[in-house]
């Protein structure tokens, strides 16, 4: 019962993280030419928010597939459990 994303949530995905890509190779060339400590800053927050974005649509995603197919096998309180559980190693992970 695993809900497998819809061609435009992929076609999302894909064009947000492409466009974190782009960020994160403008952000490369900045260093090598040596820019300012603002522009760089500012670049950097840009390809963080960017990479955030793409997280919150995953997990989103991925909380209902994880809740569907496990709440089959687990019951739901089971399912919500594990849900939360893999959704705070991502949140811990970003800090």
């Amino acid at each position: 019962m695993t809900e497998t994303p819809t061609a435009d949530e992929t076609a999302r995905i894909l064009n947000r993280l492409r466009r974190v890509e782009g960020q994160t190779r403008g952000l490369q060339r900045m260093i090598e030419e040596e820019r300012s400590c603002e522009e760089v800053f500012t670049q950097l927050a840009a390809v963080k928010a960017a990479l955030d974005r793409v997280g919150i649509l995953l997990i989103s995603h991925k909380m209902r597939e994880c809740l569907a197919e496990q709440g089959a096998e687990l019951g739901t309180e089971e399912a919500v459990e594990a849900a939360l559980e893999a959704f705070l190693k991502y949140a811990q992970s970003a800090r």
